[in-house]
């Protein structure tokens, strides 16, 4: 069994950041709300109290016995959760007279404590509240301070050690706090640091054995990153008892209906290839709402797969490539209840077929799940794609989606997706690609007039999506698009980009 440490969240914003930071450092953690019991066993090495938008003196503040957590076991409290654990033990926590938000210089106190070793005497940290903590209870000792609060670090030894940080050891801007976290993960917590891919594949294979046993899984495949690592650590499990279903709703990029099928028959799985486009084109007609594109194209996607899967017999469970921002996005913390969002790649399965859900990459973030895919030797052009929507070109052709309108941005954003990979942009960038304006205008091809579509190009940098930066794209690079889609597109006469960041504006147009 797998060690791992538990992250009690009260609601911070950067609760994931915390458990990417612990994954990071080869360990394995789970995220629950502070308010969910669990077990303590011998492969629970420690616990970390997440931050929180809560003052510690709000009448309604999330609580939790920290005295009974430090007699079994290490604990860190970060933010919110260190003010907790001073109040917890007497201390005194109070607004702040002088409130730190952002970058902020750490003294360290004690150089020699196992968290501070290789920290430097002084080290940038991040910081975002408005309680300090500004006495600390008997018996706990400073280990570092800022130029503006007296605790910025601390500790005492109960039963087990136990450590609080005022700020937030997890984001990039405090620049040693990977290093403290791993301080506590190994030199305090004795975590082996053995969490790797090739760990997660061996454990999760026997796992999906033991779970599935002689049934049948079918799974509904998107040729996504997701969907592809799932149904690939299910079929090491169970082999041909995986049937996969893969439609072609008409709205997927050039060629790729066939070039996805060819790499999962590459990869030994048993997908069947659905062509449903004419019937998506169909429904699609006079449909103009953004909404409604997406609300036909889900249904119409759950009604294909639904038919497909009649033709199977014995089936007993569903694989889904859920992965953890999917689960715990949806966890409140004044709950336990854990409900998975609609919207994920399967296209949201009904409930009505009655089966028993196999997940595989439940606990996985992002990045984790293509180094899984990595080490389970899927290729890199499918590893390293960028998002794609659920609803394909529908969002990006505005407005009315007709066969004529996709063919005219497939070829457009084929152009676009050839030249960012041939000159190594493809890579630097989170996500890209074309969008066709419902917009018409004047333009000059030799003697004639032409009056024809506009595109414009997206291409944004970002690190998990939420947040997301226009890329800063050479413009030899554009202008060289530009002329190619001009010069090779019957139908666009004109190529704009987009400069746009996320927020205010959206990745995606519609």
């Amino acid at each position: 069994m797998t060690e791992r440490i538990l992250i009690l969240d009260f609601g911070s914003q950067y609760t994931q950041l915390i458990a990417r930071a612990v994954r990071e450092a080869n360990v394995y953690c789970e995220i629950i709300p502070y308010s969910k019991s669990f077990e303590i066993d011998g492969n629970l090495k420690g616990i970390i109290l997440s931050g929180s938008p809560f003052s510690v003196n709000d009448p309604n503040a999330p609580v939790i016995d920290v005295k009974t957590l430090v007699k079994k076991l290490p604990v860190l409290g970060i933010c919110y959760g260190a003010q907790l654990t001073a109040k917890a033990y007497a201390g005194r926590v109070e607004k702040s007279s002088k409130r730190e938000y952002g970058r902020a210089s750490m003294t360290v106190q004690d150089e020699a404590d196992v968290l501070m070793q290789g920290v430097s005497a002084k080290s940038q940290v991040w910081m975002s509240h408005g309680d300090s903590i500004l006495e600390l209870p008997e018996g706990f000792e400073i280990l570092a301070t800022t130029d503006s609060i007296p605790v910025a670090a601390f500790k005492t030894i109960q039963e087990n050690p136990l450590y609080g940080l005022q700020f937030h050891p997890e984001v990039y801007h405090s620049t040693e706090g990977k290093h403290l976290l791993k301080n506590f993960l190994v030199n305090i917590c004795g975590c082996s640091q053995d969490w790797t891919p090739a760990h997660f594949i061996t454990d999760t294979v026997a796992a999906l054995k033991e779970q599935i046993g002689d049934r049948h899984v079918i799974m509904a495949l998107s040729g996504g990153v997701d969907s592809t690592v799932a149904a690939t650590l299910i079929h090491k499990a169970i082999g041909n008892k995986l049937h996969g279903i893969f439609v072609d709703n008409g709205v997927l990029r050039k060629n790729e209906f066939e070039e996805v099928l060819e790499i999962y028959n590459h990869l030994g799985l048993q997908v069947k290839g659905v062509d449903a486009s004419q019937n998506f084109y169909t429904q699609l007609k006079d449909n103009t709402d953004p909404e409604a594109k997406r609300k036909t194209i889900g249904r119409l996607f759950i009604e294909t797969f639904q038919q497909e899967a009649k033709h199977f017999e014995n089936i007993e469970l569903l694989g889904q490539g859920t992965i953890y921002p999917d689960v715990i996005e949806s966890v409140s913390v004044h709950g336990p209840s854990v409900t998975i969002k609609s919207h994920h790649n399967v296209g949201g399965l009904p409930a009505s077929m009655k089966m028993d859900l196999v997940e595989p990459l439940r606990y996985l973030f992002k990045d984790e799940v293509r180094k899984v895919g990595r080490e389970l030797g899927i290729p890199s052009n499918l590893i390293d794609r960028h998002p794609f929507p659920g609803p394909g070109l529908a969002i990006r052709i505005l407005g009315e989606v007709t066969k004529e309108k996709v063919m005219l941005l497939q070829e457009a954003d084929h152009i676009y997706m050839n030249a960012l990979k041939e000159t190594g942009l493809y890579a630097t960038i989170w996500q890209a690609g074309t969008i066709l304006l419902p917009v018409k205008s004047v333009g000059v091809m030799g003697d004639e007039r032409t009056y024809e579509f506009t595109v414009a190009l997206r291409a944004v940098t970002s690190v998990d999506g939420m947040t997301a930066d226009w890329a800063h794209l050479p413009y030899d690079f554009l202008a060289n698009v530009s002329n190619e889609i001009i010069n090779n597109v019957r139908g666009i006469n004109r190529v704009v980009y987009d400069i746009s960041s996320k927020p205010p504006a959206t990745i995606e147009w519609e």
